[in-house]
Order: structure tokens, then C-alpha cells, then sequence
């Protein structure tokens, strides 16, 4: 018996034996992937795949039923535009960037007197350090005269637009894409003649020269002052002027053909969903705002809230992502950080700083840093700006669909509350806060800003041409 193996030993020559049923399942601490405690944030791929799935199959059921009853996916006769509109678009998309040539032409002449102010100063006795603004009250007056043609030259740019747009242009998205690109152009003349304001400054004063930027050195003031050097930032897909831009070393031509090819996929749908979806729901809508019926109100307005947003995400993805990478693509535009992902915005704020950024560093370098920088309060200033971003939201809405409600401007001014109301949020410690946060943006954007924005103005517009005029003249 003292010789016997002992019972759980394998014998000589055999393999050990494997007990598939006590495997350690469990062998170690650890949690959910979903937990806040949870090392490693799960990919969430599957769940956004789904919710497409289900959102293209829920609003296609309607594009279904309105193919059944009408015939057709898109009436294209159904569209009140008018020959005059197209005409009078392509006369106002090819004169407005006329206004960027006029801005060159008053920049030429303003790098060729600073040239020759700077030029009879080095033959007489110049002090460098000096500024040239106490030197000389003359120089001062030329100063406000280019001051006052750029103001006139980008001023009377957005005004021939929005009055030709609100009087003679009928149909509102026609009109919206002319105020689009007046808007666009505007903003780029201001920013062309305040950058060369300073680049000028500096050149005519070489002691304040070091806070300007090192890229500029590669076309220094008053080189930049070309017709290329215009037209590169006449299409860059930037609002912001610099000499020189960051470039890439070439063209991808598959690039391009691919974001233009998500463009027009784009295009198709949000033409598609307007056409099957959002029309529908806001003409069934009419009578609930003629009635004041405030619970039909809020039901349209929740059902609205859906298409609003799908069609608002597929125009952000179709012009941030595809039609801005395609034009950097062939400018050889190197900064393409066009937004960062707002879309996890733990409040109000960092919505406005990451969602749009062209018109956030227009905003912050043209109108924020500057007052500021005049002894202005952050708060006053982002107050500016929003009122600044809200006249041009109403611009962009109130003129063409030819009802100024101020509306849109009411809405941006709504949000500097909403932003001091979830700061704090933005600062909490740990997770919570941050949700919290985030949720108030998602509700507050997509089911009370754009949707009631979109009842008022589609309402005011058939007050005043469509069927509830009719019904109020019958």
C-alpha cells in the first residue's frame, strides 16, 4: 500500500487529466463595461448603427405612404420659385464677390501710401520706436479714409443682397442660399481689412512687429497684398484672414470625388426628408397655431423635433465634413479642424466654441479678443457676440422667407442665460454634472430651439403667401 501512487497524482507516462467543469469563470475583480468604474469606454458603433436603422425605417414608412397616395417622391412643380428668382440669384452670386476686389483695390492703395509714409521717414529723423499714429494727424485722417471704404465697401455688399433677397426673390431657399453667400463674403472683407489693419500697423511700426505670428514671416506686410494671395482666401474654408495658411503637400482627387459623392447622397436625403417629412408636419400644423390649440402645438412640436434633427445633422455632416474637406482638399487648406465633437458638449458654452468653428474664430478674433483687449468684461463681450451672431441668424432667416419676427434673434440671445445656467455643470467633479449638462443642450436644441423656430417662420411665411392667407381672405 506505502508503494501505490497517491490518488489524484497522474501516473507515469499519462497525460493530466482535464476537469473542463471547475475553469475558474471568475478569477479576478471587475466590472461592467457600461459603469462609470469601468477602465476601458466601450465602442458604442453598434447602438448608432442601430438608431439609423430604425430612424431611416420609421420616416421611410411615411415616404412610403405619401408615394401611395400622391404618386410621387419629390413634386418638383410643386415649388413656388419663379424664373426671376434664378436669374436674380446668379446676377447676386457673381457681384458679390465683386466687393472682394474692391477690398483689394483699397488695400493696394493703402500698402502703397504706408510705403511711402515709411519711405519719407527712414530719409528724415525716425524713431523706430515711435508710433506714427502721434507722429503725424495727416497720416491719421488716411488712416480712418481706408477705415471708412472698407466699412462702406463690406456694408453695401450684405445690404444690395438682403434688399434684392426680401423685395424681389420669392422663394425662400433660393433666397437663403444668396443671403448665405453674402454673409460668407461680408465676414471675409471684414476680416481681410482688420488683419491688414494690423499687418500695416506693425509694418509702419517695427517695435510691435514681434507679436506677429512666425508663419507670417513667409509673406510679410505689405507682399500679401496680391490678387492670388485674395483669391486663395476668397475659397479657403476659413472666415478668418492670414498671409499664409498651413498647406498640404498635394491633392487627393479620391478624396474629393468621395466627401462630393457624400455631399450629393446627402443632398438627396435632406431634399427627400423635407420634401416627405418636415413639409407634411408643418402644413398640418397651420390650423393648430391659427387655433392657439397649445397641446396640438407641443405634439407637432415633438414629432417635428425628429425630422428637424436628422435633416439638421445631415446638412452639419454634408457641409463640415464633406464640402468643407473637399474644398481644403483642393486649396491645399492644411487646418481642417472645421469642429471637434460637440456632440458631447457637457454644456451650452462648449456647444457654441466647438460646433462651427470658421465662425467661432471669426467671432473670438474680430469681435471677442478685441474687446477684451479694450478693457471690456469676457461677459460683455460674449454678450456682443451673440448679439452680433443673433442679427445675422435673423438675416439668414427673417429675410428670406420676407418675415423679419426676430425670432432667431431671440433664440441666440436665449442662449447666454443657458450658458451661465450650465457652466457650472461643465466644471463638476466626476461624471454626473457633465451629463446633466449635456442632456440640457439635447433637449433645449433639438425639441424647443429649431422645431419652434421652424413653426413660427413656415407659419409666418403661409400667412402672408400661402394657405392661411387664403383662408383668412375666404
Amino acid at each position: 500500500m506505502e508503494n501505490l501512487p497517491h490518488e489524484h497524482a497522474p501516473a507515469k507516462g499519462k497525460t493530466p487529466v482535464k476537469y473542463t467543469h471547475v475553469a475558474a469563470v471568475h478569477p479576478r475583480q471587475r466590472t461592467s463595461c457600461l459603469s462609470h468604474d469601468s477602465e476601458h469606454s466601450p465602442s458604442f458603433l453598434g447602438f448608432r448603427n442601430l438608431m439609423v436603422i430604425v430612424l431611416v425605417v420609421m420616416n421611410l414608412r411615411l415616404v412610403v405612404e405619401n408615394f401611395m397616395k400622391y404618386g410621387v417622391l419629390i413634386c418638383i412643380g410643386c415649388h413656388d420659385y419663379r424664373r426671376i428668382d434664378l436669374i436674380l440669384s446668379t446676377v447676386l452670386y457673381a457681384l458679390v464677390p465683386c466687393h472682394l476686389f474692391v477690398a483689394y483695390i483699397i488695400e493696394l492703395g493703402a500698402a502703397q501710401h504706408a510705403k511711402g509714409v515709411l519711405g519719407r521717414l527712414k530719409r528724415s529723423d525716425y524713431d523706430p520706436n515711435h508710433d506714427l499714429f502721434e507722429k503725424s494727424r495727416s497720416f491719421q485722417a488716411t488712416w480712418y479714409t481706408i477705415a471708412w471704404a472698407h466699412g462702406i465697401n463690406a456694408t453695401f455688399c450684405l445690404l444690395v443682397t438682403t434688399y434684392v433677397v426680401y423685395h424681389h426673390i420669392h422663394h425662400p431657399m433660393i433666397g437663403s442660399i444668396c443671403q448665405v453667400h453674402a454673409i460668407i463674403v461680408w465676414l471675409k472683407n471684414c476680416s481681410y481689412a482688420f488683419t491688414n489693419r494690423d499687418l500695416r500697423h506693425a509694418y509702419l511700426n517695427p517695435s510691435s512687429a514681434t507679436t506677429i505670428p512666425e508663419i507670417y514671416s513667409q509673406c510679410p506686410y505689405p507682399r500679401n497684398v496680391t490678387i492670388s494671395n485674395l483669391a486663395y482666401f476668397w475659397w479657403a474654408p476659413t472666415l478668418v484672414y492670414q498671409p499664409v495658411y498651413p498647406r498640404s503637400p498635394s491633392i487627393r482627387w479620391l478624396f474629393v470625388a468621395k466627401r462630393l459623392a457624400e455631399c450629393f447622397a446627402l443632398s438627396m436625403f435632406i431634399w427627400l426628408a423635407s420634401a416627405q417629412y418636415a413639409a407634411p408636419v408643418l402644413r398640418n400644423s397651420l390650423d393648430k397655431i391659427k387655433t392657439l390649440d397649445v397641446a396640438s402645438i407641443i405634439e407637432r412640436l415633438m414629432k417635428l423635433s425628429t425630422i428637424s434633427l436628422i435633416i439638421w445633422l445631415a446638412g452639419f455632416f454634408a457641409v463640415f465634413q464633406s464640402v468643407l474637406n473637399a474644398l481644403a482638399e483642393l486649396m491645399r487648406f492644411g487646418d481642417r479642424e472645421f469642429y471637434t465633437d460637440w456632440w458631447n458638449s457637457p454644456s451650452v458654452g462648449t456647444y457654441w466654441r466647438t460646433w462651427n468653428k470658421p465662425v467661432y474664430h471669426f467671432m473670438r478674433r474680430h469681435i471677442y479678443s478685441p474687446l477684451v483687449g479694450r478693457g471690456f468684461s469676457s461677459g460683455f463681450a460674449s454678450t456682443m457676440v451673440f448679439v452680433f451672431s443673433g442679427l445675422l441668424h435673423e438675416l439668414l432667416v427673417g429675410i428670406p422667407t420676407h418675415n423679419i419676427l426676430g425670432v432667431a434673434f431671440v433664440g441666440m440671445m436665449v442662449q447666454l442665460p443657458m450658458i451661465y445656467f450650465t457652466a457650472p455643470l461643465e466644471k463638476m467633479q466626476g461624471i454626473n454634472g457633465r451629463v446633466v449638462g449635456n442632456c440640457i443642450f439635447w433637449i433645449s436644441f433639438c425639441l424647443v430651439g429649431q422645431p419652434l423656430a421652424a413653426l413660427m417662420y413656415f407659419f409666418a411665411w403661409q400667412a402672408k403667401y400661402g394657405s392661411v392667407s387664403r383662408l383668412e381672405k375666404g
